[in-house]
């Protein structure tokens, strides 16, 4: 678990603008125009709208993507009963993480008030603000008969959290836990330690699943639930036992489950080895589970253990729910969060476990052994995959139930509207991936004794992107597969030492090409044995359809090879690479980063021709700025005239392209700086998309710049020009950038006999 020492804790809040929340314009408000738009006169209209038909404040205002988060502090963390005002924090936190993980606005509200009545009231008559109320940190009872009856009364989805929450996580969990054990969820034997808010939903949501009432024992703080007991209120009340059952020792015999929901450290590991053989064990106590991790794992090696913690495997951590659950509310409008809304959740976050984990997750956890099984029973917080997973799920449920009053019909426009929710912006890798999956293509990786290849290769075989060809000694690659827990079962693996017959095929080929290059036949056998030559070569003769490499070498050294055997396209002077920088706005191309040092300006116009070819066939229409460091001429040099001069010849020779310069990167990127200062320019509406720079060093230089400093997602490099698709990776590139360039490298493929990359 992470240490936060008192002072960091504190600083955090109060440094800069005190807090962790601010409510920012979502329109302009520059103008007095802008302004009287905002507020007087202006905003009369849109209140005449809502006026005339209420569901027009889904229209005109925020309510459909707020939600409030509201508590009185009566439970708050491990704290109790701390009161509103010591609560805020926490409540703000809520906040910022509905925004980060969902795109969900939130206005924390802190109620002064015990009285469940009172505080039914006050919540009541918040319903005109908000879209979904999440209710946090109520004590229980209380807490049940709050929620209870703001459900009946209330027309918008709202949850208690702390109850469902805990509950829907677990579930998940649980269902994947008994499918690791081969149990049947109706046969299991079940202890709840615990029976306050969380412990009686968990209690519920698992009866909905299919575990038998009569085969859950609760204890609370008073000891076993027994009929006889005077001292139960309505909702434990539905939980007691008539089984000859007093102590928790005595229940843990041949028991199936464990769920704690109680305190810490009171589970005694010799209860641990009464319970029946593959026992689950979920101690959701915090910041100390009911058994130490360590000691439950050493009791029992059958033990599946997940807890609340993070720095254990297994973590049950509410963020893995609300977020997305109100997210999909919100989006088809539910009325409320019901039954079969917390199951999809349920099942959706248990599928998502059994799914291939993206290189994102292991980055972040440092740990790229992450499958599904005992330690990984469900999907980390940091999946950026759970938006798009739950919160479908989610909707659809709500519209196959009948409280959805605006159902979404066109499901992939939906998952796309989620990513941009939450700056995932990848509408043209995602046009390109399923372009990839219509006809996948076979790819030879030149590096497949490298773990990222590997991983990179999977992923692209499983979601049948592309079909891997391995090149390398087989034991090492055999060796890190079998180490990383990858599947890449029936993928072929080529070792060229061993072809003894290809390779030599191949030499007589390379000799036959090279051999007026001052090449001899000793050579090309000697080439042979280079990887990034062999693969070029299965390519060249279309043994393969697309070439990777550049994971561990120079990218000069990785692309001489695949020019000697593959060539360039017919017609091409020049080959030019080209990065994707990739904004919440829309993609920008940059050209040339990767090949050509000092282009003179003939050379810009070939760059020119094959970049805005490349940007078409991205489905891009190209607005092209020829970059320097002075604007139409303004500063003299040996750069703005060479780049000057490559502008006037490439309009003659594209005369449709949309083309000016040259001109600095900020001028053609600013649509205001353009019309205000260089109105003739032809970019001066749209401004520029694609940026074509006066050399290697500005171009290098500056999508580095962006993609360390500047947050941007940047993909590449894409090389043009080559007969056929060879793509040089970046030294160190990441898996999602390999995946990534597999990707456009097999749609190239697709492609390649009448529109060449």
């Amino acid at each position: 678990m992470i240490k936060v020492n008192k002072e960091d804790a504190l600083n955090y809040h109060m440094e800069g603008r005190p807090g962790k929340i601010e409510v920012v314009p979502t329109k302009m408000v520059s103008t007095q125009h802008d302004l009287a738009l905002a507020y007087s006169p202006g905003v009369a209209e849109p209140c005449k709208e809502i006026y005339a038909d209420k569901d027009n404040v889904y229209k005109y205002t925020a309510k459909g993507n707020l939600v409030g988060v509201i508590s009185n502090g009566t439970a708050v963390l491990g704290l109790g009963n701390i009161g509103p005002d010591a609560s805020k924090p926490v409540m703000e936190g809520k906040g910022v993480l509905f925004k980060k993980f969902a795109g969900i606005d939130v206005f924390d509200i802190e109620i002064d008030s015990q009285d469940p009545e009172e505080f039914i009231r006050i919540v009541k008559a918040l319903e005109p603000t908000f879209g979904g109320i999440n209710l946090e940190d109520i004590k229980a009872p209380e807490s049940f008969k709050i929620e209870m009856a703001l459900k009946q009364q209330m027309n918008i989805p709202l949850m208690h959290d702390d109850q469902h929450g805990t509950a829907i996580i677990s579930a998940a969990a649980l269902l994947n836990a008994l499918e690791l054990t081969g149990k049947q969820i109706g046969e299991i034997q079940m202890v709840i330690n615990g029976a306050g808010a969380a412990a009686i939903a968990c209690a519920k949501l698992y009866v909905s699943l299919g575990v038998k009432l009569d085969n859950i024992v609760m204890f609370d703080k008073d000891g076993i639930i027994r009929p006889e007991r005077n001292d139960l209120d309505i909702y434990r009340a539905q939980f007691v036992t008539t089984r000859k059952i007093n102590t928790l020792e005595e229940a843990m015999q041949s028991a199936d489950v464990f769920i704690g929901l109680s305190a810490g450290n009171v589970l005694a590991p010799e209860y641990v080895k009464l319970m029946a053989p593959n026992p689950i064990i979920f101690a959701l106590a915090n910041p100390d589970p009911e058994i130490a991790y360590s000691t439950a794992m050493a009791t029992r090696d059958d033990l599946i253990m997940a807890t609340g913690r993070s720095d254990h495997p297994n973590q049950v951590n509410n963020v893995l729910g609300f977020p997305y659950i109100f997210r999909g509310a919100l989006d088809v409008r539910a009325t409320e969060i019901n039954e079969e809304m917390k199951l999809a959740a349920v099942h959706a976050l248990a599928a998502l476990a059994k799914e291939p984990v993206p290189e994102i997750v292991h980055k972040a956890y440092s740990d790229t052994t992450i499958n599904f099984g005992r330690f990984y029973l469900i999907p980390k917080p940091l999946d950026p995959r759970l938006i798009t997973t739950i919160s479908p799920a989610v909707a659809k449920a709500a519209i196959d139930s009948g409280v959805a009053r605006s159902p979404i019909t066109d499901w992939e426009a939906y998952e796309q509207e989620l990513k941009e929710r939450i700056g995932i912006d990848q509408k043209l890798m995602t046009r390109l991936t399923n372009q990839a999956k219509k006809e996948p293509k076979t790819v030879v990786f030149a590096e497949a004794d490298h773990y990222k290849i590997l991983k990179a290769a999977q992923i692209v075989k499983e979601q049948r992107i592309a079909n891997p060809i391995l090149l390398g000694n087989r034991e090492t690659i055999e060796a890190i597969i079998a180490e990383n827990n990858m599947d890449l079962a029936g993928v072929q693996i080529i070792n060229p030492y061993e072809e003894d017959e290809k390779r030599e095929e191949f030499a007589q080929q390379l000799f036959e090409k090279r051999h007026r290059k001052g090449l001899t036949l000793f050579d090309a056998r000697r080439l042979m044995r280079d990887r990034n030559y062999y693969g070029s070569m299965m390519l060249s003769n279309g043994e393969a359809d697309a070439l990777i490499s550049g994971l561990t070498r120079d990218y000069s050294k990785t692309i001489s090879p695949a020019l000697q055997v593959v060539g360039v396209e017919e017609g091409v002077n020049k080959v030019a690479g080209m990065y994707i920088v990739l904004s919440q706005k829309e993609p920008y191309f940059f050209a040339d980063t990767t090949v050509n040092v000092n282009p003179s300006a003939d050379e810009l116009v070939d760059i020119i021709g094959l970049t805005a070819r490349t940007v078409r066939f991205f489905d891009t229409e190209p607005r092209v700025a020829m970059l320097s460091y002075s604007n139409f001429g303004s500063v003299r040099g040996e750069v703005p005239d060479k780049a000057a001069e490559a502008v006037r010849k490439a309009k003659q020779r594209y005369p449709e392209l949309l083309l000016d310069g040259e001109m600095q990167a900020n001028t053609a990127l600013n649509r205001n700086l353009l019309r205000e200062h260089y109105p003739f320019s032809e970019l001066a509406e749209t401004g520029a998309n694609t940026l074509v720079f006066p050399n290697l060093a500005s171009g290098n230089i500056a999508y580095k710049i962006l993609q360390e400093m500047g947050g941007a997602e940047v993909i590449g490099p894409v090389l043009m020009g080559m007969r056929k698709p060879v793509h040089i990776l970046q030294l160190g590139s990441s898996i999602r950038d390999i995946v990534n360039i597999v990707t456009i490298a097999v749609v190239d493929a697709q492609n390649h006999n009448n529109q060449h990359i």
